[in-house]
This record gives C-alpha cells, sequence and structure tokens, in this order.
C-alpha cells in the first residue's frame, strides 16, 4: 500500500456500494518544505517534477485518472467522462466508471455527491464566493436533484479559524436570512467567524438533500494533515476525490 494512502481520509458516509472515495493529506508525497509532502496542485509553486511524482502516486491506487480542474471559485461543473485536465471548472460529475472527479483544496470546503441508486457521483470545491453564488446547487442539478443524493463535507477551515468581513455575511444572508445563524461576532467590529460547514449544510438541506455527513475537520489547526492557505499561504493542495466502480 502506497504510503500516502495509509494516511487518506476514507469518508464516514453510506452512498450506494458503486461508491467510492478518498481524501488525500499532506503526507506521503515528494514535495519539499513548504510543500511537504504529498502536494497535488501544479500551480502554487511547487517544483514540476515533485507534483507530477505526487500525482503518479495517487493515480496508482485509483481505478482510474483524476480529472485536475482549474478551479476558479466560480460554479462551472465539468462532465469528467469528456473533460480534458485543467478545464475551467469547480465542480464535476460522471455518471459510470472511466474517470474519478477531484477537487483540490487548503481551506476550501470540498464537497462529494453521490446518486443513492450508484449511477452517479460529484464533487464541488466550496470556497466561500463559490458557494454563496451556488456552486452546491449546480452539482446537484446536474445529478438529478437533490431528493436522491447524500454529500459528505470533507476537510476545510472550522469555524473557529474563519475570520471574514461584513460584506461576506452580507451576501449569505441576501440568500437566506437563516445564514445569520453560521456567523459570529469576531475580533473586531465588522469581523465575523463563519462556519462554512454550516452554510454548507443549509444550502444542501435546501437543495433536497436529507443525508448530509462529514465536517468537523480544520485545516487551519491541524497542521500535521492538512495544508492551510490561511496559516501558511505558500502551501500545497490535498484532493477530495469520488468515483464509480
Amino acid at each position: 500500500m502506497s504510503d500516502w494512502l495509509n494516511h487518506a481520509i476514507k469518508p464516514d458516509w453510506h452512498p450506494h456500494p458503486r461508491v467510492r472515495a478518498l481524501v488525500t493529506t499532506r503526507l506521503g508525497g515528494a514535495s519539499a518544505v513548504p510543500f511537504d509532502s504529498l502536494n497535488l496542485g501544479d500551480h502554487v509553486g511547487d517544483a514540476p517534477d515533485a507534483v507530477a511524482r505526487n500525482r503518479q502516486l495517487v493515480r496508482g491506487a485509483l481505478p482510474a485518472a483524476p480529472l485536475w480542474l482549474n478551479q476558479v471559485h466560480g460554479t462551472a461543473v465539468a462532465e469528467a467522462a469528456t473533460a480534458a485536465d485543467g478545464v475551467e471548472a469547480d465542480a464535476s460529475v460522471i455518471f459510470g466508471p472511466g474517470r474519478v472527479c477531484a477537487i483540490m483544496t487548503a481551506d476550501c470546503l470540498p464537497v462529494l455527491l453521490a446518486r443513492q441508486d450508484g449511477e452517479g457521483v460529484g464533487a464541488a470545491h466550496a470556497g466561500w464566493r463559490g458557494l454563496c453564488n451556488g456552486v452546491l446547487e449546480a452539482t446537484v442539478a446536474r445529478l438529478g436533484g437533490g431528493a436522491g443524493l447524500s454529500a459528505w463535507l470533507g476537510p476545510a477551515i472550522g469555524p473557529a479559524a474563519f475570520e471574514v468581513g461584513e460584506e461576506v455575511r452580507e451576501a449569505f444572508m441576501r440568500h437566506d436570512a437563516a445564514a445569520a445563524l453560521a456567523f459570529q461576532p469576531g475580533r473586531l467590529p465588522g469581523k465575523w467567524w463563519a462556519d462554512i460547514y454550516l452554510l454548507a449544510r443549509q444550502r444542501l438541506t435546501a437543495a433536497g438533500i436529507a443525508q448530509v455527513s462529514g465536517g468537523g475537520f480544520c485545516t487551519v489547526t491541524d497542521a500535521a494533515r492538512f495544508y492551510s492557505y490561511r496559516r501558511e499561504r505558500e502551501t500545497g493542495r490535498m484532493a477530495s476525490m469520488v468515483w464509480l466502480e
């Protein structure tokens, strides 16, 4: 078994038996400090040969190649079966074997989605902008609607570490006044501690998904396992991956 796989997170959800998922940590790769060691991002300043080696290590434990997206904090959803690596999108879906849906993060929230009939899966990159603007709703729609889906929330910045400005709170509340529950007063006037897990749960529930699990991580405070852009700025990226057998 590859060393990275010994450290990987296996989502604690119970989708259809065809559904498989894994989340990498920062452990078990070939990159040097500050990208140590399983950095999968080719856009963060790491040595290209180290990134290529890390992606090769991950690919060796998967039944198919991941689709690596060019993530831009938007709401576009790619079809993993036909898209090429580097496609500009912040989510991907697939409806059979042949490709792995993958999202890279280092504080933003990765959300994995699976149809309960085992006929489709997806992965979404839910930073606050994409989450606010509807990337989860767009991904849910491509998978046929929330009533037939389950979701899992992967490692992201925790509610005690994610301090944002008033404009972020107002943006979410314009969509749904109940989003106020996900914000607590910050250290200074006009600052708020944001619970991105709660914000995502609200959106997923509103989209009709009854089975939402995961959450409870904090990429900022768990430096041993996770990359964090907010903590380090110059850092690597982890991958949250889902596929169909």
